[in-house]
C-alpha cells in the first residue's frame, strides 16, 4: 500500500509528438506499446483524485496551448497514439524548452501549490527527456516512481539503462502500472 503521507501528480511526458525525427518509427513503435499501461495509470489516478500534468515540447512553436501543439504533432504516425493519450479538459498542459520537465517550465510551481511530493514520470523518450524530468525532480525532492512499462526509448536497450539508473541513482521505484495500482 502506498504511504499515507505521499501526495502524488501524474506527469505524462512529451506524447504529444510527431515522431518525425530519425528513428522516430521505433520511438512510436515502442510508445504504441506503452499507451494502454499509460491510459489504464491516468484512469486510476483520476478515480483517486491524483492530477494529471501533461509537459511537452514546443516544437519552436512557444504556445502553451493544446490544440496548436496537436495540430502542429498529428500525422499518419502519431495519430493513434495522441487520440489515445490526449489531455482532457480538467488535465494541465506545460510546453518545455529543453529536455526536462522542470527546466524553464512552471512545473515545479505548479506541483508545490498542488502540495505534491512524489510524482508518477511517465512518457518519452525514457532516456532523455523522462530521464532528466527525473533527475530535476530527485534534485528537488521529489519521491519518484517511473512505471517500466509506461515509458519509451527508440531502443529497448537505451529504456533498460535509463531505467536501471533512475532505480540506482534516483531511487526511483519502478513498479509496473498494474503492481502500483493494486498496492496503492
Amino acid at each position: 500500500m502506498a504511504e499515507l503521507s505521499k501526495k502524488y501528480a501524474l506527469l505524462i511526458v512529451d506524447l504529444i509528438n510527431d515522431f518525425d525525427f530519425p528513428r522516430g518509427d521505433l520511438l512510436a513503435a515502442n510508445t504504441t506499446e506503452i499507451c494502454p499501461s499509460i491510459v489504464r495509470l491516468k484512469t486510476f489516478c483520476k478515480q483517486q483524485q491524483i492530477p494529471v500534468i501533461y509537459v511537452n515540447d514546443h516544437y519552436s512553436l512557444w504556445k502553451a496551448d493544446l490544440n496548436t501543439i496537436i495540430g502542429h504533432a498529428i500525422n499518419n504516425r502519431s495519430e493513434p497514439i495522441i487520440q489515445q493519450i490526449k489531455p482532457e479538459s480538467d488535465d494541465y498542459f506545460l510546453i518545455k524548452p529543453k529536455h526536462s520537465g522542470f527546466y524553464g517550465t512552471a512545473l515545479n510551481t505548479l506541483l508545490r501549490q498542488l502540495d505534491v511530493d512524489s510524482v508518477i514520470i511517465t512518457g518519452i523518450a525514457g532516456n532523455i527527456c523522462v530521464f532528466f524530468t527525473a533527475n530535476d525532480a530527485y534534485m528537488r525532492e521529489y519521491t519518484i516512481y517511473v512505471p517500466e512499462d509506461a515509458i519509451a526509448s527508440e531502443t529497448v536497450k537505451d529504456n533498460h539503462y535509463a531505467l536501471e539508473m533512475m532505480r540506482t541513482v534516483l531511487k526511483a521505484d519502478t513498479r509496473k502500472v498494474d503492481q502500483f495500482i493494486e498496492e496503492y
